[in-house]
């Protein structure tokens, strides 16, 4: 099985914290979905297998036209490589959701919605610059279920400046009572080069989360969300039982996947790509029949540290029957010392986070790289 990632980067405004590469260039939509259309007609011949997940995300996918979104599925299932039972994914903004769209995507293959909800306070929805309100997030979700979308997760943020424990109870109850398939949940990040990051420096009253704080909102959100029947099935997600992201679940797997669009990531199981990350560079390479990517070939050491990176996110962790004798060695090696101390737990061959090490999961993932020395 393989997965096609679409990178759709058009957002009609910035959020705040977002360090994905996207444009408000709206009008460069059309001559882009092209570009896209172009690039799989150019490269569906690396997918020998049978595509078993799609996922469109961005930037803001719900901002291209139903045509537009048409158009994309017309040329990604002409060549009759997509299964059957396909999970299709789109990310939307809940204010993109109109009763027409939420119809829209009702006539396309797409059978999973993706929501960033973030929070359920419009003033820390206005401080990340997000152009929803806390108001249209059920509003959304009642559109999408009346179009009979059955499957829809949504992502929430915690880690605000100023956050309290009961601010972020609020949020958990709140999504919880919309009753969705999956919930996401990341702290909120600050990477350099975003607008946060500039205006945390310049401001000092905000401030970054205290990290007792943050560990109690994790906590809270394991309990509150495994009472009530998700799984916690890889650090930052949790689904009803039978609702786990086909897709992201691949890319924590090792299983190949092919990155359309400018930005757009790619892996073949021995060397992974990328796209230049510019959408005018992007649309003029491919105008002119060329790929604009860079292409990184894996070493065994490669290979085994980008295994240990993801694979030890997920609930089942690592098989350590995957590897060779040399490098099994050295996880199980490496790993004892975090066994000994309740951190990690190995069941069989499978080797993973215990819920005390997921609070250090990634000094823990970074002591079982391997130095080539």
């Amino acid at each position: 099985m393989a997965g096609i990632y679409i990178h759709i980067p058009f957002c009609a405004s910035r959020c705040i914290y977002c360090g994905f590469y996207s444009t408000t260039m709206l009008e460069w939509r059309q001559g882009y979905v092209d570009a896209v259309c172009k690039e799989w007609g150019m490269r569906n011949e690396e997918c020998g297998m049978t595509i078993d997940t799609i996922y469109l995300g961005g930037g803001t996918p719900s901002q291209l036209t139903g045509g537009q979104l048409r158009q994309l599925f017309e040329a990604v299932y002409i060549y009759n490589k997509v299964a059957e039972n396909a999970e299709v994914t789109i990310e939307c903004n809940p204010d993109d959701v109109t009763v027409e769209f939420a119809a829209t995507l009702s006539q396309l293959p797409i059978d999973r919605v993706s929501m960033g909800a973030q929070t359920f306070d419009n003033e820390r929805l206005r401080f990340l610059r997000r152009r929803h309100t806390a108001e249209q997030v059920p509003l959304a979700v009642k559109r999408l279920r009346d179009a009979g979308i059955q499957n829809i997760s949504v992502d929430l943020m915690y880690g605000f400046p100023h956050e309290t424990l009961k601010d972020w109870e609020y949020d958990i109850e709140t999504a919880l009572a919309l009753d969705v398939e999956h919930l996401s949940a990341y702290c909120l990040s600050i990477e350099e080069g975003t607008p946060l990051h500039k205006q945390m420096s310049k401001d000092k009253g905000l401030r970054s989360m205290d990290e007792e704080l943050e560990r109690q909102m994790y906590e809270m959100l394991i309990d509150r969300l495994t009472a009530a029947g998700y799984e916690h099935y890889e650090i930052s997600n949790f689904a009803k039982p039978g609702f786990r992201s086909r897709h992201n679940s691949s890319y924590w797997q090792d299983v190949p996947y092919i990155g359309l669009g400018a930005a757009a990531h790619s892996y073949d199981g021995q060397s992974r790509s990328w796209n230049v990350s510019d959408i005018r560079q992007y649309m003029d390479a491919i105008e002119r029949g060329e790929i604009p990517c860079e292409r990184e070939t894996l070493d065994d050491n490669t290979h085994y540290n980008d295994r240990i990176t993801v694979a030890l996110r997920t609930r089942e962790g690592l098989d350590l029957n995957t590897f060779s004798s040399q490098y099994r060695t050295y996880c199980k090696r490496e790993a004892q010392r975090f066994i000994d101390d309740g951190l990690l737990a190995l069941d069989g061959s499978h080797l993973h986070l215990t819920r005390k090490g997921l609070f250090v999961s990634d000094y823990i993932m970074s002591s079982l790289i391997y130095l080539d020395t």
